[in-house]
């Protein structure tokens, strides 16, 4: 018989989806129990506060992937089984979320819950009762809206909203506590401090908070007027920086980083900043030892770290490798900030010559010809395909004959399996690992972070994080050659790759 609008239905989708979803998730459930016990790393609960040490079960690459099949599998189910006009609410309901999530983080909800001390009750359901008082885990709405200067009433209703997404829990009526999820909010911070100081809450902290409001903040407000630009004449097929989402949202001419640095925007210039060491924080500190193989270069050879800010990445090049010779470009304020940096952590280095911080804008001809590797980390995704393509363009000018190219930025997979017949014909690495039948190949739902991350790219910058055909694609139109691409697992955060003169 035909499947659905008559098409003839394929043999591997005769049996139930559903139990074919359900069978991945029993089968991921027991694989991954039996790694947590061998490994003595147990599984968190939802109920508990996050921590780094929490998360040590991940470390194991059979338990990470059985928690990515897990993911993806009841995510899958949860969209199969839901009744159509729910399922795609969950997605038009987005506003919704993120106007919710980001009251609670501005009004300082998850420390305020933090403060309200621990869980104090016998179990999940019956109350300690000493000296006649009786102690809940949590908080009432209206103590926590108190506290904020905002009505309680309402916060009720965002907070039970965002519960109904394991964002915080209701535990009683009206009562709340945090949760696993929720905790991610939590700057380390005294509410005390918080609401006295509300110019420096992200200051010195872990970083997640403040990347969690830019994206509620500037990033929500451009994602409203998405379509206006993607239909203005002016705007719909630009690849400028001054005519993104972004500009239109907030009626602004200047690309959004000089936005951050006029006076009036200093609270957002403080966040940002943070939010870039939450971002940087996904990313063992060590990951661009694992970018090229540093080993395999002879000694003096001389590693550009093109707009590489103030060297970070270049650190651990130079402490690692000494034998390598490494020039850090970015603009002079940030080579200012960077040779304070070294001189603090490496000043040894710079006295020697083995590390020079030189101001250079990419887009200009570049000073050094006599490079054994050029390295991009994070930037090609910072900017659309015409000024990508510049800056390749003027290292292609001077790149020799074994001159190396590394680029350092998220591949987007397809949602759909790669042809076998690419496959076959492709550069190593190019194919990312694939998620088992009938999962969606990119993992679905569960591997959305880099989605998330090429879409902020369109709003605030008109670039994009992009898929390996596009990458090799742009590569060729400027010279340059795709080799590899190194990958270390199926989710990933950064995919470098290696790239050659033609």
């Amino acid at each position: 018989m035909g499947g659905a609008f008559g098409r003839p239905r394929h043999p591997a989708m005769m049996t139930s989806p559903i139990k074919d979803l359900s069978q991945i998730i029993s089968d991921s459930v027991a694989s991954l129990e039996k790694v947590c016990k061998k490994n003595k790393t147990p599984f968190p609960s939802l109920d508990d506060p996050f921590s780094p040490t929490s998360e040590a079960f991940r470390s194991d690459p059979e338990a990470a992937e059985a928690a990515n099949k897990i993911a993806a599998a009841a995510l899958q189910l949860a969209a199969t089984v839901l009744p159509p006009p729910a399922a795609l609410f969950t997605v038009v309901s987005g506003h919704f979320k993120s106007a919710a999530l980001r009251v609670c983080l501005e009004a300082n909800v998850t420390e305020i819950l933090r403060e309200a001390g621990p869980d104090v009750r016998l179990n999940e359901q019956v109350p300690v009762v000493l000296l006649n008082i009786t102690f809940f885990q949590g908080l009432h709405v209206d103590e926590i809206a108190a506290k904020s200067n905002i009505s309680g009433m309402k916060l009720a209703r965002l907070m039970r909203y965002l519960a109904t997404h394991h964002v915080y829990k209701e535990i009683k009526p009206d009562v709340f506590t945090n949760t696993r999820i929720s905790s991610m909010l939590d700057t380390g911070k005294s509410v005390e401090e918080l609401f006295a100081s509300p110019d420096s809450k992200h200051d010195n902290t872990h970083g997640f908070p403040a990347l969690a409001g830019h994206h509620l903040d500037e990033v929500t407000k451009s994602a409203a007027y998405l379509w206006e630009t993607m239909t203005d004449p002016a705007s719909a097929n630009s690849g400028e920086v001054t005519k993104t989402a972004f500009n239109r949202a907030f009626d602004e001419e200047l690309p959004i980083w000089a936005w951050f640095e006029k006076p009036d925007q200093n609270l957002r210039l403080r966040r940002f900043g943070s939010a870039m060491q939450g971002v940087a924080a996904l990313q063992p500190a060590d990951a661009i030892l694992s970018a090229f193989d540093w080993k395999s270069l002879p000694k003096d050879s001389i590693v550009v770290d093109v707009g590489g800010g103030v060297g970070t990445s270049s650190l651990v090049l130079a402490e690692t490798f000494p034998d390598l010779k490494i020039v850090v470009q970015d603009r002079p304020s940030v080579v200012e900030e960077g040779i304070k940096l070294w001189n603090t952590k490496l000043p040894k280095v710079l006295e020697s010559g083995q590390v020079k911080l030189q101001a250079h804008d990419f887009f200009t001809a570049q000073p050094i010809t006599n490079a054994s590797v050029f390295l991009l980390k994070q930037i090609m995704h910072d900017w659309s395909d015409f000024y990508a393509g510049k800056i390749l363009v003027e290292l292609r000018k001077v790149a020799t004959s074994d001159t190396k190219l590394v680029l350092v930025d998220s591949l987007m997979p397809f949602a759909c399996r790669y042809p076998k017949s690419d496959a076959k014909n492709a550069v190593p690495g190019a194919v990312p690992q694939e998620a088992p039948e009938p999962l969606l190949a990119n993992y679905g739902a569960a591997n959305e972070m880099g989605y998330n991350g090429d879409l902020t790219m369109l709003l605030l910058f008109n670039s994009l994080e992009r898929t390996v055909k596009h990458l090799s694609g742009l590569l060729e139109s400027t010279g340059w050659r795709l080799t590899k691409v190194r990958r270390d697992g199926a989710n990933n955060f950064l995919q470098p790759v290696e790239a050659v003169p033609i």
